[in-house]
């Protein structure tokens, strides 16, 4: 019996088509990438995650789909790299996008689904419909534009072509030619959007300044962390630092052809330098401080993300090297004048490369412990320590202080913490007694649905059992009774789940701007509420445990207007006026453990103010139920600011039901 292969051997660029012209950096550029082998590939190539769709609107023209399955491609590796070849075009956004979501889904322990496609109902029914969306689709040669991005609208990656215009024409020939789908980089970012879009669809609204920026930032650090798993790449670039990363290097570095065909002196972006506009010399970046505090632009203020989560990276590496270079130096920590001894070298990429394996993992796996909403670079951090504690117990090698230092350079404190330690970061739910019996009332859930999903492999089969036990319903003969459902019946008028959540259960909920639903199966109205996700996730430490968690966001959604009272003091009151109020949201991310089937973590963006909830006294006749006034402030500030430039925010930023576009990665990305 003939077994099939565990990967698929496809060769491609480890950064971009420039790189092979140059004659230091052409051998280690051609690359062969090992994806995931499978079975039902179809020319295009079409599999299970992704359909690449080769269509040039601009010379109305299909190109030929490549068939990876025939046997002179098989042989050979894929079809050898080359810039004027449609079919490795084809072969190399194929190679990245696959890459790029096995690493994600090593990381969060589960498979990938990329965000439903909203569907109206019909015959005049205004609700809309979740539907499932097997495969992204890739079109490579989408625009005549210096520009690539993914679009929400259309499920899909579209990448663009254009002519070179260097500012300097040493550095790249003019009227070059360049592809954006021949950048690991765009590809690998691009990819990145698509997946983070199908874990947080709300991370689009830009509600603040940190919002599309995370967006950016994100799929920057796995584009770049994806540059340490090329062997070859790194040995070289390992000898030709003599082991000092933080040096100028290509793998600091994305978009290189594409930063220089756009008119740049280098890379689109650089984690750790940039590039002296008056000596056109590259230099190392020093954080001030002030970074934060200063630049609201997304792109640049992503870059103070990735150079915070770069410069933990580097903190980590000398670390792990250090005791290598005392044996290499007899002591001394200095490198003897040449080359570096290749088993120094091998043993230096081995530790980088490992490292970035693990810095790349902790970002992935603390998407799961995010707000739903309304991201920040704060409780991205808290995000990362609160993940990683939660699956290894002991940080031996203080991944976590560099991290911690690594975003206080820069400026970045999270709020609500009383001290900058591990401790201080880490979530923990301590429940008020009020709770126990609810939440233990949903352990029936949280067993049925573990039955049901466990050892569900496929991802349509998983996104539907997902929405059923989300909204309840007839499965196989029998009823379900829906999380959404538990929710309402059970969590009504509970002052101590508002605490926990942030989110409105008590009946005085229009008042707050709140809209009345019901739940299936339940007759009496209740505060409108949404079970936005569930998640099932299996994932293994490094000693081998294994963490089996249930992951759940809830939405809530109230009309506010921002106002004065007579002493002059700002206050958030509920609205039903939708042309004076702003749509405030909350949420929040609750995590069960499924091995002890309790709750562990609540992680909040609170539509309520909790403070005042937390004064509380049963008995009392003091309202409690006031709307977080911090963050319906920020909202009316970032709206006021979007509406200095309306006909870019309603092109781009606005949902597409009311004006048909939303492509905010369209905007985004022009050059």
């Amino acid at each position: 019996m003939i077994r099939k292969p565990p990967f698929r051997k496809l060769r491609g660029y480890a950064f971009d088509p420039s790189l092979s012209l140059n004659i230091d950096t052409a051998l280690i550029n051609n690359i062969t990438y090992q994806v995931p082998w499978e079975e039902d590939l179809q020319p295009g190539p079409k599999g299970e995650y992704l359909e690449i769709v080769d269509y040039d609107p601009t010379v109305n023209k299909w190109y030929t789909p490549v068939n990876l399955n025939e046997l002179y491609i098989v042989a050979q590796d894929g079809i050898d790299p080359g810039g004027s070849n449609p079919q490795f075009h084809q072969q190399m956004v194929y190679a990245v996008g696959m890459t790029t979501i096995k690493n994600f889904e090593a990381a969060l322990g589960r498979p990938v689904l990329w965000s439903p496609r909203r569907v109206k109902g019909k015959d005049g029914d205004a609700r809309f419909t979740d539907v499932y969306v097997p495969a992204l689709r890739i079109y490579p040669h989408a625009l005549r534009d210096a520009n690539a991005f993914y679009s929400p609208q259309k499920k899909a990656l579209l990448f663009g072509y254009f002519s070179a215009r260097p500012a300097d024409i040493t550095l790249q020939m003019p009227d070059n030619l360049t592809f954006t789908c021949l950048s690991h980089d765009i590809i690998a970012h691009e990819t990145t959007h698509a997946i983070l879009d199908g874990l947080y669809r709300k991370y689009i609204e830009d509600t603040n300044p940190d919002v599309l920026a995370f967006h950016e930032a994100f799929a920057d650090i796995v584009a770049l962390f994806q540059h340490f798993t090329f062997p070859d790449v790194l040995k070289n670039q390992i000898a030709a630092t003599r082991g000092d990363l933080a040096a100028q290097n290509l793998l600091g570095k994305l978009a290189q052809e594409f930063g220089i065909a756009i008119g740049s002196y280098g890379a689109l972006r650089d984690a750790i330098g940039e590039f002296d506009e008056k000596t056109k010399a590259w230099k190392p970046k020093e954080p001030t401080g002030d970074e934060y505090r200063t630049i609201m632009e997304p792109h640049a203020r992503g870059a103070i993300l990735v150079s915070a989560v770069f410069d933990a990276f580097l903190t980590i590496y000398k670390t792990r090297v250090a005791d290598l270079l005392r044996i290499a130096t007899n002591g001394t920590g200095i490198l003897p004048q040449g080359q570096l001894l290749p088993d120094l070298v091998n043993r230096l990429a081995a530790e980088a490369s490992k490292t970035a394996g693990h810095v790349l993992q902790m970002c992935i796996r603390a998407l799961d412990f995010c707000p739903p909403i309304d991201i920040t670079f704060g409780d991205f951090l808290r995000a990362i320590i609160t993940a990683d504690t939660d699956l290894i117990a002991h940080d031996n090698r203080d991944y976590r202080i560099a991290f911690i230092d690594g975003f206080r350079k820069r400026g970045i404190y999270p709020t609500g913490i009383k001290n900058l330690s591990v401790e201080s970061l880490s979530y923990s739910v301590p429940l008020a007694d009020g709770l126990d019996e609810p939440i233990a009332i949903l352990v029936d859930f949280l067993r049925e649905f573990r039955q049901a999903i466990t050892y569900v492999k496929d991802r349509e089969k998983i996104f539907y059992l997902n929405r059923r036990y989300i909204a309840g319903g007839y499965m196989n003969d029998q009823e379900i009774m829906g999380l959404h459902q538990r929710l309402h019946i059970k969590f009504t008028n509970s002052i101590d789940f508002e605490k926990l959540t942030g989110l409105v259960f008590s009946d005085n909920y229009e008042a707050l701007g709140i809209r009345s639903s019901k739940a299936y199966g339940y007759d009496q109205p209740r505060p409108s509420f949404e079970v936005h996700t569930l998640h099932y996730t299996s994932r293994t430490g490094p000693t081998g445990n294994q963490s089996n968690q249930v992951i759940v966001t809830l939405l809530q959604r109230a009309l506010v207007e921002v106002t004065k009272d007579g002493d002059g003091n700002w206050q958030a009151m509920g609205s039903h006026d939708a042309a004076k109020g702003l749509k405030l949201t909350g949420g929040c991310t609750l995590i069960f453990d499924l091995d002890t089937l309790k709750l562990k973590y609540a992680i909040s963006k609170p539509l309520l103010d909790i403070d005042l909830l937390k004064t509380y006294i049963p008995g009392s006749d003091m309202d409690v139920h006031k709307l977080n006034l911090g963050r319906a402030l920020q909202l009316e500030q970032q709206q006021r600011g979007n509406r200095l430039n309306m006909n870019a925010y309603k092109a781009y930023f606005s949902p597409a039901e009311r004006n048909g576009v939303g492509e905010p990665f369209a905007f985004l990305h022009t050059h």
